[in-house]
């Protein structure tokens, strides 16, 4: 910076002015400008990063791994203008924002807008409108979220507090997952050959696998903390195919919001975090620093029949020392307990605890009434092998993964853009079912048929229709627990439950006073999920699996909202700069 020519007197001149300004004018005019426009640059590049001592070059936004932190007001209005200079075609998705009337922003690839392509640029523009708390951006076409993440803190508008205590220091922590390999490679073969894609080799905190890894303790992520203090830990797992179990060692949590929603604070020693959650937690550093150091550590929960990537990421908590105590002497390293790796009951339970605050200030707005209901199986299935080619899937199939036995297939325009200007004809159709082909046990012996069919197929929706939907797993090739994502909306997750849903018994358990909202929600492996919400939020919205394999096969459906009669019920028509297919 330049020296200021500002003369003493001057400059208490001015602070004067500026005290006096802020004494003399009443609260709402400065309210009044407080909502802010936040501008931000995100220029895509390939950037060469060594991690398990091999480099390769990764996709980035500006250079960085994990990618620029966004920070807002809720209120405030969001300008990101992202420009392609990689080979890829990209878009971006603001995981669990809202995107109210701004659904041309919402980024998953051919339902939104067609990608950005190289040399491109395109500024999504939207509002945080009624949301504070941890959310994350990522890419979202094929798997270039593996690198193209970062989060999106939203703090609370100006003086309005947390409903917990004030925390002395916010820490992001976000969970990844790392391949040594080509990312796009891996999953471009997969889909060729109909077999598993290759798993990845380590898990990552804020881009460091951690010293449980050969090769990587350098690349620890370590915590600093001072004795007796709070800490805010927002933590996102932004991995591609596996839910996580996290703890730290010899320290209780307290989670106190998940998918940027508070919730009734709940203590644990472990947290669960499928791919697209977000938690919160509180972490009180003890009172004393202790002769010790303590492992902060993250590794799988895994249900499904296939093999999955077994190992641990860790970080290290360290005490800040008094009087440079201990300060060459290697303190012991205490490690936390996990559960084990498909243990459902305790995901089961852990899920269960989180419940919304529906305090006057904080209402669980769950709908009471039920417009539309929906019965959605998920699961796994197998599509025919392309003629004149050889599939690595089971008897010469493909592997595959389906809604309802409908595996969803990608439109090469995008589907809001055909919605907004009535050209769904030959890009979807409106027919998606709102039940299963054909009833059988769902979580015991399959049926001797397991072919998906295919199409891109969505269901409409008039203006404010409450709905219900009941997502049950399936046992098809295996059970297994599915994180599903919806976009555009939270949900309230009203019940859920091992076995088979009992439509006649399970909704009088219903919890419609606090059910949790959040925007992605475990199908249980083996078990079912009821969620509700209001469609109040014109366009169309993609809902899928959150395990990234699972997405590539086809487990995936959309929604179209049609707008309602007032103009606040209407979608803007696209900006100029949408990219074009």
């Amino acid at each position: 910076m330049g020296r200021s020519h500002l003369l003493p007197s001057a400059t208490l001149k001015a602070m004067f002015l500026a005290l006096f300004a802020m004494w003399i004018l009443p609260e709402p005019a400065l309210a009044k400008h407080a909502r802010v426009t936040r501008h931000y640059k995100f220029n895509i590049g390939m950037k060469n990063v060594t991690r398990l001592c091999q480099t390769k070059s990764i996709v980035t936004v500006n250079g960085q791994f994990p990618g620029p932190r966004i920070i807002a007001r809720e209120g405030d209005r969001l300008l990101i203008k992202v420009v392609n200079h990689v080979k890829y075609n990209v878009t971006l998705h603001w995981h669990g924002v809202r995107q109210l009337r701004s659904g041309w922003a919402d980024g998953p690839a051919y339902i939104t807008q067609c990608p950005i392509q190289t040399g491109q640029s395109y500024v999504y523009n939207f509002t945080v409108t009624g949301q504070r708390g941890t959310l994350f951006w990522h890419a979202h076409i094929s798997w270039l979220r593996a690198t193209l993440y970062g989060p999106i803190v939203i703090l609370p508008k100006r003086h309005a507090s947390y409903p917990f205590p004030q925390p002395f220091k916010e820490v992001p922590m976000i969970f990844g997952e790392w391949w040594k390999a080509d990312t796009e490679k891996i999953i471009n073969q997969a889909l060729q050959t109909g077999a598993a894609p290759n798993i990845s080799d380590a898990f990552t905190i804020n881009g460091l696998p951690g010293p449980l890894y050969n090769c990587s303790a350098k690349d620890t992520f370590k915590l600093k903390v001072k004795p007796g203090k709070t800490y805010l830990l927002r933590m996102i797992n932004a991995a591609l195919n596996d839910e996580l179990f996290f703890s730290i060692a010899n320290h209780t949590l307290t989670v106190v919001e998940t998918d940027a929603v508070y919730v009734k604070p709940i203590k644990t020693k472990v947290v669960l975090i499928t791919p697209g959650q977000t938690t919160n937690v509180l972490l009180k550093a003890k009172h004393k620093s202790p002769n010790a150091s303590f492992l902060i550590a993250a590794r799988p929960y895994a249900t499904g029949p296939a093999s999955f990537d077994n190992t641990t990421t860790a970080g290290v908590l360290e005490y800040e020392q008094p009087n440079n105590a201990n300060k060459n002497k290697k303190l012991p390293l205490l490690k936390p307990a996990l559960p084990k790796f498909n243990d459902t009951n305790f995901a089961m339970q852990f899920s269960k605890k989180i419940r919304s605050l529906a305090t006057a200030k904080f209402p669980a707005k769950v709908p009471r009434k039920v417009d539309r209901r929906f019965f959605f199986t998920v699961g796994l299935g197998l599509s025919p092998c392309p003629q004149n080619q050889t599939c690595q899937g089971p008897n010469n199939t493909m592997l595959a993964a389906s809604v309802n036995n409908v595996s969803f297939a990608q439109p090469n325009v995008a589907l809001l853009q055909a919605h907004f200007f009535n050209k769904s004809k030959g890009v979807y159709t409106t027919d998606f079912p709102a039940n299963p082909p054909f009833k059988f046990n769902y979580t015991g012996t399959p049926p001797s048929n397991i072919m998906v069919s295919s199409g891109t197929r969505a269901v409409a929706l008039p203006f404010n229709a409450s709905v219900e939907v009941v997502m049950q797993d399936t046992s098809i090739i295996g059970a297994e627990s599915h994180p599903l994502h919806l976009h555009g909306f939270n949900f309230f997750v009203v019940g859920q439950g091992f076995g088979n849903f009992d439509p006649s018994k399970d909704p009088a358990k219903f919890n419609l006073v606090d059910p949790a909202e959040r925007n992605t929600v475990g199908v249980p492996s083996g078990g079912w999920v009821a969620i509700r919400f209001l469609a109040d939020n014109p366009g169309a919205w993609f809902m899928h699996c959150h395990l990234e394999v699972h997405t590539s096969w086809g487990l995936k459906m959309a929604w179209i909202v049609n707008d309602g009669k007032g103009p606040k019920q209407k979608l803007p028509p696209p900006p100029s700069d949408l990219p074009k297919c």
